[in-house]
């Protein structure tokens, strides 16, 4: 459910002449219904809400109970003459106390607002109706100078936070829509709606882990989108400075996609652990998927050729993520994507490096063999005098690669590419007198 976390605890003064009351034997009922209001101020009963009772003109407590399935609640036996306050807690509601209660009253309706579920203490009770009853003295039933003066800071103080949370609920209820608002819009594929949407959602509610980076994830989706789109008619343009505007339009988005990224990756490392668990995994899995989009950001920039110079910014990213990511498969395909930014923007010693690691663990990976083959030829190759060391050793895995991954009608234009590229470069190399040789076998562990 689409809420914030805030305590909404509502208190009103009480200014009362104390009595000489001695112990009472008579008790009376006390009923009445608990009552959620909602973003659009329409009410539903809460069910199973646990109201809290205790006695505040002597320290005393009194059994709690729970709603049944209409709200409803009832105390049989409170004792005439006391004063009592409940505490009202609920799953996904705010706390609330209710206080001035009295034994005999019937009907009372309790007003709760959504919230984190939160359950007040004892002590932070009394300290709340303290707050509210200082000095509470006075011949006639009339109030004291400095009764008046505590009443009229408690009531302004009061407001406020009435006030405050007034303003959170509505924030939350812009942010509900336009969050709803920008998924309809991103499934649509109307990108531009769909950004303004969870912009307007994010100016709302800016820095609440519960919603601020799930808006901020649906806000890079569609840059991202967007982006994509804006290569794709790039591509399509045979005038080369034409395709050069267009790709620098579809990096512009790209670009605006991560700083989405780093702000929704703030908002939840500044929010630090969750306490409920189930909570902690809700972050645990925006927080990948931002990760896995930022990436994939980085790799369409580079197989784009839209820009390729941010190699280290993309590498530091992708460790990250690999090291965040507990799916085998996922961390297996993230490294080799990290191989293939690396190689593509020039940092060879890295993405040697990664497609490496990708054989390490599955050592027939047929594009991590291709691949690597490229990146050690072209490391060898880029040094005088040439290493040929390093050069045989890329024909060899370039070698192993043709024969375990022939060309097929059915591979992706990314493999065709690599395919082409992988081609050409075993041809050059036996030109030049180098004849592939079979890579070691691999020990057994």
């Amino acid at each position: 459910m689409f809420r914030r976390s805030y305590l909404l605890i509502v208190l009103a003064a009480a200014f009362l002449a104390a009595a000489n009351v001695g112990v009472f034997a008579q008790t009376a009922p006390v009923t009445g219904t608990v009552e959620l209001e909602k973003a659009d101020k329409t009410r539903e009963p809460v069910a199973g809400a646990l109201i809290e009772v205790y006695r505040i003109d002597i320290k005393s407590g009194f059994p709690s109970s729970k709603t049944n399935k209409k709200g409803d609640f009832s105390f049989a036996g409170l004792a005439l003459g006391a004063k009592y306050v409940f505490a009202v807690s609920a799953p996904n509601c705010s706390p609330t106390i209710f206080p001035n209660v009295k034994a005999g009253q019937e009907k009372l309706v309790i007003t709760v607002s959504a919230g984190d579920g939160k359950k007040l203490t004892e002590a932070e009770v009394r300290d709340a109706v303290a707050a509210g009853s200082k000095n509470a003295t006075a011949p006639s039933g009339e109030q004291t100078a400095e009764q008046k003066k505590a009443q009229a800071e408690f009531e302004k103080k009061n407001a406020e936070i009435t006030a405050k949370n007034s303003k959170i609920q509505n924030a939350d209820a812009v942010a509900s829509k336009s969050n709803e608002e920008g998924r309809a819009a991103l499934d649509a594929k109307n990108y531009d709606l769909a950004i303004a949407k969870f912009s307007a959602g994010v100016d709302a509610v800016p820095d609440f882990v519960g919603s601020t980076p799930v808006m901020l994830l649906g806000k890079m989706i569609a840059q991202k989108a967007k982006g994509f789109d804006l290569y794709r008619s790039g591509a399509a343009i045979s005038d080369l400075p034409a395709r050069k505007v267009k790709y620098g339009e579809a990096n512009k988005e790209y670009d605006d996609a991560l700083i989405s990224f780093a702000q929704a990756l703030d908002v939840i490392n500044k929010a630090g652990a969750a306490t409920d668990a189930a909570d902690q995994k809700k972050r645990d899995n925006v927080k990948s998927e931002l990760y896995s989009n930022a990436t994939e950001i980085h790799r369409l920039k580079a197989v784009g050729n839209v820009d390729n110079s941010k190699g280290e910014d993309a590498y530091k990213l992708y460790t990250a993520y690999i090291a965040l990511e507990t799916d085998p498969a996922k961390k297996l395909a993230t490294q080799l994507n990290l191989g293939d930014v690396m190689r593509l923007t020039g940092d060879f010693d890295k993405a040697i490096a990664a497609y490496r690691q990708v054989l390490a663990t599955k050592p027939d990976q047929p594009e991590a063999l291709g691949a690597l083959g490229l990146s050690l030829v072209a490391q060898g190759a880029s040094v005088v005098p040439e290493d040929k060391e390093k050069m045989q050793e890329g024909l060899n895995y370039m070698q192993k690669y043709t024969e375990i991954a022939p060309v097929a009608a059915t591979d992706s234009p990314a493999v065709k590419e690599l395919k082409m590229s992988v081609k050409e470069t075993v041809d050059y190399l036996k030109s030049q007198k180098l004849t592939p040789q079979k890579l070691p076998a691999k020990k057994k562990p």
